[in-house]
């Protein structure tokens, strides 16, 4: 059976290796962290939202990013220090306008499938999540920004979305514990949330029974394709190590932040930039903040931030985009701005108990994941999903797993 080797435990590449083994391939998962789900998929906002697969790609968000760079609080930051990979990426960004009702529409219906398969994976491996499917609602403050969210739904049910506009009346009834004076809002009722490192290390165990071997604290010091792919790698707690080496038919690359450097040791160029986004976990310790916290999944457009209910007891709230490398610190001045938020939308919920995070999301200029064919024979990306990971996840690891079945490897052997 053809061997191969997955970069990268987080939900991309546990799906990926999930879907793989499915189709027959002897897997083996490598990742850097003790266990799967360490990084960006450990903490994110918790929504599997088709109803946000609006690419960036839009002349209003570099001018908001123009706007805001010089506020510490703003939605969007970028670090202007100079950086080649930093303004190459925000020049391939502007060069992606142009795409952006195609990608949004397609988006759409890729994260619309997406769902599905993320459902009969959760049935069928008995996987708890604190799955909620209670709908994720987008709420506007003016009339200009709730227009131009309606151009945006458009779009989003072109691609196939069940979406619809509501009042500030509606708006209460969906989610009572909110406060807040809203012109209007947009609900859609497919859309849900969960806890996306419960999923992931749930998979991972469904993984692991299905024969998928994890090597774990592991550094990768090069990847080489030829006849087959040779994985060169240290025990990450033994740097000084002599290297180990894994041989394998073939490699899918879900490495995160990290697949760019790995492409490049391969020949090819994927030009992920690791945009920081910050998350709360509310611990809701009484009756009262578990009252007053809301069960249906929220977007506030305005401040750019997305929630999600986590069982009784935590509630998630998420939001922001750093543009500042491989830097994974968490800054006061950009969590203060969710607690805050929270405060204010939901004064019956105490922040007396909050748990910060900030992850790195590995976004392409244009928005769009890759899946592909790399340059060299046996070589696969499944990487580049930016905010929309634990959303896309399930459907691009079929399309990444239907793609090496449908690939011979430099061997001859295949499993189609």
């Amino acid at each position: 059976m053809p061997h191969i080797a997955v970069l990268g435990a987080g939900i991309t590449g546990v799906t990926t290796a999930y879907a793989l083994s499915r189709r027959g391939f002897d897997v083996t998962v490598i990742d850097r962290n003790r266990y799967p789900a360490m990084e960006t998929s450990f903490a994110n906002g918790g929504q599997l939202s088709a109803s946000n697969a609006e690419v960036w790609n839009h002349w209003s968000t570099v001018l908001k990013g123009i706007k805001w760079m010089l506020k510490s609080d703003a939605p969007l930051l970028m670090n202007p220090t100079p950086s080649w990979h930093k303004y190459s990426w925000m020049g391939e960004f502007v060069g992606g306008i142009g795409g952006y009702r195609t990608n949004t529409i397609e988006t759409t219906r890729l994260a619309i499938a997406a769902r599905q398969h993320m459902f009969e994976i959760a049935d069928r491996e008995k996987i708890e999540f604190d799955l909620e499917k209670r709908g994720i609602l987008h709420v506007y403050y003016d009339k200009p920004s709730f227009d131009y969210a309606g151009k945006v739904n458009a779009m989003l049910t072109e691609g196939g979305l069940d979406r619809r506009s509501v009042s500030q009346e509606e708006i209460k009834a969906i989610e009572p514990a909110l406060v807040g004076n809203f012109y209007g809002g947009f609900f859609t009722p497919s859309d849900s949330t969960g806890d996306i490192h419960k999923f992931t290390r749930g998979l991972a165990k469904a993984c692991m029974k299905r024969g998928v071997n994890f090597l774990f604290d592991t550094e990768i010091q090069r990847v080489e394709s030829g006849e087959s792919t040779t994985v060169y790698w240290k025990p990450a707690e033994n740097p000084g190590s002599s290297s180990n080496v894994l041989t394998a038919d073939g490699v899918v690359v879900c490495a995160g932040v990290g697949s760019r450097k790995i492409a490049g040791m391969l020949g090819d160029r994927i030009n992920v930039y690791p945009v920081k986004g910050y998350s709360i976990t509310v611990h809701l310790d009484d009756e009262r903040s578990q009252n007053g916290a809301p069960w249906v999944s929220l977007l506030d457009d305005r401040a750019k931030i997305v929630t999600s209910r986590l069982g009784n007891d935590r509630f998630r709230v998420a939001g922001t985009a750093e543009f500042n490398g491989i830097n994974r610190d968490i800054r006061h001045d950009r969590i203060k701005p969710l607690v805050d938020w929270v405060r204010t939308l939901f004064p019956e919920a105490s922040t007396s108990r909050v748990v910060p995070w900030a992850g790195l999301r590995p976004m392409m200029p244009n928005m769009m994941p890759r899946i592909k064919k790399g340059c060299r024979p046996n070589v696969f990306y499944n990487t580049g999903h930016g905010h929309l990971g634990w959303t896309l996840s399930a459907a691009t690891a079929e399309l990444v797993a239907e793609l090496v079945q449908q690939t011979p490897t430099s061997s001859g052997r295949r499993t189609a």
